[in-house]
């Protein structure tokens, strides 16, 4: 029922609808669903292309059981939700994950990310990402390197040589910048291009075109940023350092 758990039919509804290519919303408006609902269901279960009704339906009774298991792994479960609507916490890490996925990130670093974007301390191991995702190790580390390659995380090491993944505001700055950079590498490249193909033919302007634009874009994205990092570090509570 709506504001409940999707049910199985509902699961064949959402599949048949993705089959015929139709928007998140209109199918979200044939259940009497939110669009998020919807969205939430299929990221989480393979994505448009692969999603399985019944598939979905068996994962999700899954992770249903084992959410009602008690685990002696995780020394943590009552206090990872800092008194929060546990439910509440639940369902906005499924939509960032889902819109995390949407923007590009495959679904475990997607997971990775969120987690530490949701945890107040912004910083975990290996092991406690592993035992908050229930995956292992191996499958954490492949995460990291990933989100590390994008410059979407850093790692720190503590005096007990463990190392720790870290989100912060610093983050997205560096982010932004190794972003401007490959526009830079970009640009550099379409204007040797141009050289190649000779300066008075419709490719080389094409490629000119392009490298104006996202050296334009470059710029504009530095300048941005090196704006947004000062205003951070001096002002507030959401300055790197404060609080």
């Amino acid at each position: 029922m709506p504001g409940g758990r999707l049910t199985q039919e509902e699961r064949r509804r959402i599949a048949l609808g993705l089959a015929e290519s139709l928007p998140y919303a209109e199918i979200a408006r044939g259940l009497g669903r939110p669009t998020s609902t919807v969205t939430r269901e299929v990221m989480r279960n393979g994505g448009p292309t692969a999603y399985r009704a019944d598939l979905a339906h068996r994962a999700t009774e899954r992770r249903a059981h084992r959410r009602g298991t008690p685990t002696a792994r995780d020394p943590e479960p009552a206090s990872r939700t800092d008194g929060r609507d546990g439910g509440a916490v639940a369902e906005y890490e499924e939509t960032f994950i889902a819109v995390l996925m949407a923007s590009g990130l495959p679904r475990m670093p997607a997971k990775v990310l969120t987690c530490l974007f949701v945890t107040d301390a912004g910083s975990l191991t290996a092991a406690r990402l592993a035992r908050r995702l229930e995956v292992s190790p191996a499958t954490i580390s492949k995460a990291i390197a990933f989100l590390e390659s994008q410059s979407l995380v850093r790692r720190e090491r503590d005096e007990r040589r463990r190392d720790h993944y870290v989100v912060d505001n610093d983050l997205f700055y560096q982010s932004t910048i190794a972003s401007a950079r490959a526009n830079d590498r970009l640009v550099e490249t379409a204007r040797r291009g141009v050289a190649v193909l000779g300066p008075d033919t419709p490719a080389a302007n094409r490629l000119e075109n392009a490298a104006r634009f996202l050296d334009f874009i470059s710029e504009s994205i530095t300048r941005a940023a090196e704006q947004a990092r000062e205003v951070l570090h001096a002002s507030g509570p959401g300055a790197p350092g404060a609080g």
